[in-house]
């Protein structure tokens, strides 16, 4: 059993995580950053869910670019091959589920 605080949470690093769980190789993280990540397509799905502050979240949908504003409470879903990369405003945490070892 653990119950996380997640507006306590913070890393010595941006995209920083503290592993939640691993339930047959899918896993849950909670992620805090005040830096962008980088564009990337995932290994299989991913579950992003902003718990903390704004993030901007670019996607490409034919190979255009387009921007979703997700505020706390908002979840993105990226389906295979989704190529995304999140740009925080100041500080985020983020709950990632996504397959074990997925960039």
């Amino acid at each position: 059993m653990k119950i996380i605080r997640t507006k306590n949470f913070t890393a010595e690093r941006a995209w920083g995580a503290l592993d939640i769980a691993n339930m047959n190789g899918i896993t849950t993280r909670l992620h805090w950053t005040d830096q962008p990540y980088k564009w990337h397509i995932n290994d299989g799905e991913e579950v992003f869910v902003v718990l903390d502050g704004i993030v901007d979240m670019h996607y490409k949908v034919n190979g255009e670019e387009k921007l979703a504003i997700l505020n706390v409470g908002d979840i993105f879903y990226a389906s295979v091959g989704t190529e995304h990369v999140a740009h925080p405003q100041g500080e985020a945490r983020i709950l990632v589920i996504e397959t074990e070892g997925s960039v």
